[in-house]
């Protein structure tokens, strides 16, 4: 099944990476370095009037530019640990109902942003990978490993038995986040917007840590946890 990208940032990666099959832009930005690469890929590039490419897009905010992608593919998790080997401490995300997708969108960005292995997300209940997501991703989205499950627990379950420790983030937690030696194989869980991590997948992590709040407010959102951890484990395991 394609997929429809849109904004500048996000059509420059989808024709980096491979990803776009093809692309409408407005006929102004015909010669645009992204339809000179796209035309040097091999990449079928249609001129279109802005009108025309607001209608394909749905939505005015696509800066001219717009991509039919290819789906993207479903890892597996067997995939996601074989692959999380090449690093030296591997690095695995878990979403747990992120249902808002500028959250998804700006999580991807920290993915790529700290390198992460890949992401396990929740076949339902779980925003699915679409054009807003990629166009907030500003492209990250082409270059991060998703594995979508029906059940996180067993997900889990099967990274422990591969030497993973599950670090989940929740307010709940008695150790803040920059006490755990992050120096080990890491699945780290975010919840969602507004319910948190389930009960179940606090149960069972081996670490839940909180980020200490001095303000007034009492949490921060999905997407902005999900980069303060991801920085303190990039920045913990490089001393």
């Amino acid at each position: 099944m394609s997929i429809i990208i849109y904004g500048k940032n996000a059509v420059r990666e989808a024709v980096a990476s491979g990803c776009a099959t093809g692309l409408k832009v407005v006929k102004r930005f015909e010669q645009d370095m992204i339809v000179q690469q796209a035309k040097a890929k091999k990449i079928p590039v249609e001129l279109v009037e802005e009108p025309e490419l607001t209608r394909i897009a749905k939505n005015p905010s696509h800066q001219g530019f717009l991509a039919i992608c290819k789906g993207w593919k479903n890892y597996t998790i067997e995939e996601l640990i074989e692959s999380s080997k090449r690093s030296a401490y591997p690095l695995l995300l878990i979403l747990d109902g992120i249902e808002d997708p500028h959250n998804l969108g700006a999580i991807l960005r920290s993915c790529d942003a700290f390198g992460i292995d890949g992401i396990i997300m929740k076949k339902r209940n779980e925003v699915p990978l679409n054009s807003t997501v990629a166009k907030v991703s500003t492209g990250a989205i082409c270059y991060e490993k998703v594995a979508s499950v029906p059940n996180l627990s067993q997900a889990i379950r099967k990274l422990k038995d591969n030497g993973f420790w599950v670090v989940t983030s929740d307010g709940s937690g008695t150790t803040n986040y920059d006490e755990i030696d992050y120096k080990c194989p890491i699945a780290l869980v975010v919840g969602s917007e507004g319910f948190g991590v389930s009960r179940l997948l606090v149960r069972d992590s081996d670490f839940v840590a909180k980020i200490p709040m001095v303000g007034h407010v009492n949490s921060l959102n999905a997407s902005v946890a999900t980069a303060v951890f991801l920085a303190q484990i990039s920045s913990s395991r490089s001393h």
